[in-house]
């Protein structure tokens, strides 16, 4: 069967099971779009490629399938670079397609050439320079399998206009991935196996690290499983919020920088972690010479390259987790753990409580006020929230209560700004069925904000609720805490949204009362299509505890007391 290499980009595509790609046509990209006319697949029109590349990556991380973003030579590939970034520390699944200058032309500085291969060789799992229509079936099924195995991340395929233009035999099966290299025995030893045993039976005062690679591995119900047989807490990192029910009473919720302070305290205090699926962050561990100094650790990860990197562990497991738990978990025995669990409750104290509902409308609105609102609203319900970065992103953690894996997408490892918008959009495309809400800050809001047009031609039912204090919030927070309240370049000056998103078709309103807040969700609910509120919350609200960078996770900064009467105490 003969086709061009356009032709077979479109055909394998298909045949890996995509059914929407992300992308922004140009001249190196043009075959493919020309091609794109004999495909059943539906292509989204962004307004920017970095937004196409966010969009697979939140179509990605809805699903657990393959996004899947294209763009031409160029600016078109420098445009996803952010995006590719972005995926690439989060673990996300993407491949990427860009137009590339013709073969020949390569090295001449043509129109439009960029070497994008060699700008994103430290951000993809691998990359391709394709230059001959023969080549590209093999290369794409390789760029799925590498995608999706493994610790999953982007690829890029970049392929040349005479690749596209040219014609082959198409042989789908003869262009099977082979990759003899890149089938390592992750299986770990037995001898592993019954170290980490003897350490989990052994232990006191256990705690479980539960990272986004639970969620990755689907390993949500063995984590479980393991936790209430051992009687362990567990705690979570940003992006393994989700992977063990909120509500569940082993569940001490997110640690880190601006994590629970009691469980803070519980990591430096436990005789033992059971690292699960993360990587120990920066933003997780604090000053790592003071971190955990009494604890065995076990680590349960695919990476090996991640084992021993940050933190020096006891016993490794190197193997996907959902398959080292199942062999784990009938030789685990159960443990009562109560003293410690009271010791934990002990820690917690009165800032246990984030009742919001019980503190007195002062006049002010506070960004908790808006998120407990919207959890509270929306707690029942098939909930999909896509977070932006900053002082939203951590009160979204505080207050959003997360039940189910898959239910909170955030940009935790490049913290990018402007991630929140379009990745909704590819959330909401890979989830239909999902009510999507958006949590974005004025400012991050700013910075994709054009992808409105795209919400509206595809006529996407998606909610969005800007968190608008007037600053960069987390900046703000920083030059408040270590720059003696020095404000240079965070006040911001902002568009009337609701006039912006109804210069875009998209119903909107403003609320500046906590009496506001349910009535607008309420109402966006019940609207039809898309809907932005602008909830313009106190200015000068701060994210609490907060460990400072160089700090010991323990040494956190605490709300001033007396409690104010905002909605953020611990």
């Amino acid at each position: 069967m003969t086709k061009t290499g356009a032709q077979i980009l479109w055909e394998c595509l298909e045949r890996e099971g995509v059914k929407h790609v992300f992308g922004y046509p140009g001249g190196a990209i043009l075959p493919a779009y020309d091609a794109l006319k004999h495909s059943d697949i539906h292509h989204i029109l962004v307004r920017h490629e970095q937004g196409a590349t966010h969009m697979a990556d939140g179509y990605a991380r809805a699903s657990g399938e393959v996004g899947v973003a294209v763009a031409t030579s160029g600016p078109g590939a420098t445009n996803m670079v952010t995006g590719i970034a972005t995926a690439m520390l989060d673990s996300s699944p993407i491949v990427c397609i860009t137009g590339q200058v013709g073969s020949k032309l390569i090295g001449s500085d043509a129109f439009q050439e960029t070497d994008i291969t060699g700008i994103t060789l430290p951000i993809t799992k691998h990359n391709y320079l394709v230059t001959h229509a023969d080549q590209l079936a093999r290369v794409l099924r390789e760029a799925f399998y590498v995608a999706r195995s493994g610790r999953p991340g982007p690829v890029l395929v970049d392929i040349t206009k005479d690749a596209q233009q040219s014609a082959c035999e198409f042989d789908w099966e003869a262009a099977r991935p082979q990759l003899p290299g890149y089938r390592p025995d992750l299986s770990p030893e037995e001898s592993e196996y019954a170290q980490a045993l003897e350490l989990i039976h052994k232990a006191k005062r256990p705690l479980i690290l539960a990272g986004h690679g639970i969620i990755v591995s689907g390993a949500m119900a063995e984590v479980l499983t393991l936790a209430e047989k051992a009687g362990i807490p567990v705690a979570l990192t940003l992006l393994g919020l989700g992977a063990f029910p909120a509500s569940h009473p082993l569940n001490l919720g997110m640690m880190g920088m601006h994590g629970e302070a009691w469980v803070n305290h519980a990591i430096q205090e436990a005789d033992l972690l059971l690292a699960l699926g993360m990587r120990f962050d920066d933003r997780v561990t604090g000053n790592l010479k003071t971190y955990a100094q009494d604890a065995k650790k076990i680590h349960i990860e695919i990476d090996p390259a991640e084992i021993n990197k940050n933190v020096k562990v006891d016993v490794a497991l190197v193997g996907d987790l959902r398959e080292v738990l199942k062999e784990l978990l009938p030789r685990v025995e159960s443990v009562d753990h109560s003293d410690w669990l009271d010791s934990i409750d002990k820690l917690k104290g009165d800032s246990a409580v984030r009742d919001v509902q019980k503190l007195p409308d002062n006049g002010h609105l506070y960004a908790a006020h808006v998120i407990n609102d919207l959890w509270r609203e929306t707690r029942n319900s098939n909930t999909v929230v896509v977070t932006d970065v900053g002082q939203h992103q951590m009160w979204e953690a505080q207050y959003f209560k997360h039940e189910k894996a898959r239910s909170l997408i955030t940009s935790g490892g490049l913290g990018t700004m402007g991630f929140a918008l379009p990745a909704a959009i590819g959330a909401k495309v890979a989830r239909p069925e999902a009510e999507v809400w958006v949590i974005v800050g004025d400012g991050g809001f700013q910075m994709t904000m054009s992808e409105l047009a795209t919400i509206q031609q595809e006529k996407l039912k998606i909610n969005i609720a800007i968190i608008n204090n007037g600053f960069l919030g987390m900046v703000r927070q920083w030059q408040e805490f270590f720059y003696e309240r020095n404000y240079e370049a965070t006040p911001l000056l902002n568009p009337n949204f609701v006039k912006l998103a109804e210069a875009y078709g998209i119903r909107s309103m403003a609320v500046t009362e906590r009496s506001q807040v349910l009535p607008s969700v309420r109402a966006a609910r019940d609207h039809d299509g898309a809907v932005l509120i602008d909830f313009k919350v106190e200015q000068e609200d701060t994210v609490y505890p907060m460990v400072a960078a160089g700090a010991s996770l323990n040494d956190m900064i605490r709300r001033p007391s007396p409690i104010v009467e905002t909605a953020t105490d611990e």
